[in-house]
């Protein structure tokens, strides 16, 4: 059951929280983290259930991944993207699934989407080259996903399409040295003329419109989702766990805090009241809203009925303002964090603070693009209603 999974997981969050130094430390998630997750079912919640998994309702894995990034935020971000890769190859063809699962249902997959190596067409497959940057949790997995444009004969970009190699074929280039996440070991990712088959190359297009071979195996709703509101409510959700992690320590450090320069408890300063009120506001905003959006999703997919374009955009719309709000609440608190917060050493709101701007970076959450393209839906719907 998944709501094993989920009791499990909190029960983990004190050693998780005591490792958070480690972690940073290794600039990695600590193996010992990683096989405890492991042992509660947690990377298996979306995996199909033909190779072991649960295929769960998602909201359970979002609930799972805010828990372990409250205790440390490197580790919520390498569970969340980790955790979701079984779902991605859950739409790949059923050959590129038994590769990956045959053997051991306990495979892991890191991923690299980010377009930056080359692909190129040859008899029952492509040739794969090239360097991929920021892959999360790549020190503990055994196969990758990796994102490429496939040109035609001139050199013209006609598709986008997701690789999916081995560790044998594949190598690590260790160079994740960052303020914040650092502990994620978000590596580099080398191939050289690699040949991939078809049957393990997957075009966004069929992902996008929710045709993929691996339906003909995998009939479970999660593998009815739309690939952009998964992904990335995996990347918000870290964030916003990140965050109310902060506002937890906050509160905690507050209540015994005192204001020299006032001669104050912090905790008496209306000022200071506003701010967590505030804070806190902000952080479960961010978190109701993704959580209704996937699980309106997910009822839908269980329904067999066709996913709303208004709710596939409010999805994407409303995963980047929980991150923005989620950032925003962290800087509210660490300005009034006061100056020994600003110390080196294992202070939980300071490394929160690098944590959730270094995750505001990720390419998922580009606000101006996501509400664009949620405006130019809504104009479109509208349109659309007034002519009927």
């Amino acid at each position: 059951m998944a709501e094993d999974v989920l009791a499990a997981v909190r029960d983990l969050v004190p050693s998780l929280r005591e490792r958070a130094a480690e972690a940073e430390r290794l600039r990695r998630v600590p193996d010992t983290s990683v096989k405890e997750l492991e042992d509660t079912g947690f990377f298996q919640l979306l995996q199909p259930t033909a190779f072991g998994g649960r295929a769960a309702d998602p909201t359970f894995f979002y609930r799972a991944v805010k828990e372990i990034a409250k205790a440390c935020g490197s580790t919520g971000w390498v569970a969340s993207v980790v955790g979701v890769h079984p779902w991605h190859v859950g739409l790949f063809d059923p050959r590129a699934q038994q590769e990956v699962w045959g053997e051991d249902h306990k495979t892991r997959i890191a991923s690299s989407y980010a377009p930056t190596g080359e692909a190129t067409p040859v008899d029952g497959g492509f040739r794969l080259s090239g360097r991929w940057h920021f892959s999360s949790g790549c020190d503990h997995a055994q196969w990758v996903l990796l994102g490429c444009l496939v040109a035609d004969a001139e050199g013209n970009p006609v598709d986008m399409r997701t690789f999916l190699i081995p560790d044998t074929e594949y190598r690590v280039d260790d160079v994740w040295d960052t303020v914040g996440l650092r502990g994620t070991g978000s590596n580099d990712i080398v191939v050289d003329d690699v040949f991939v088959p078809d049957h393990r190359a997957l075009s966004f297009g069929p992902v996008t419109a929710l045709q993929v071979p691996g339906h003909e195996l995998n009939h479970e709703p999660l593998f009815r989702l739309p690939y952009a509101g998964v992904f990335t409510t995996t990347i918000s959700t870290p964030i916003v766990g990140i965050a109310e992690g902060a506002y937890e320590a906050y509160v905690a450090a507050t209540t015994k805090r005192i204001r020299v320069s006032y001669g104050q408890k912090v905790a008496d300063d209306p000022f200071a009241q506003v701010r967590i009120a505030r804070a806190g506001s902000d952080i479960d905003a961010s978190w109701l809203q993704l959580t209704r959006n996937i699980a309106e999703l997910y009822a839908c997919a269980e329904r067999g009925e066709e996913l709303p374009t208004e709710l596939r955009a409010r999805t994407r719309r409303d995963q980047v303002l929980a991150t923005e709000r989620a950032v925003a609440a962290v800087d509210l608190l660490m300005e009034n964090a006061g100056g020994n917060a600003m110390r080196t050493g294992p202070n939980p709101v300071q490394r929160a603070w690098r944590d959730v701007h270094t995750g505001r970076g990720h390419a998922a959450n580009d606000p101006e693009r996501a509400l664009t393209l949620y405006g130019q839906a809504a104009l479109e719907l509208d349109i659309k209603d007034t002519m009927l």
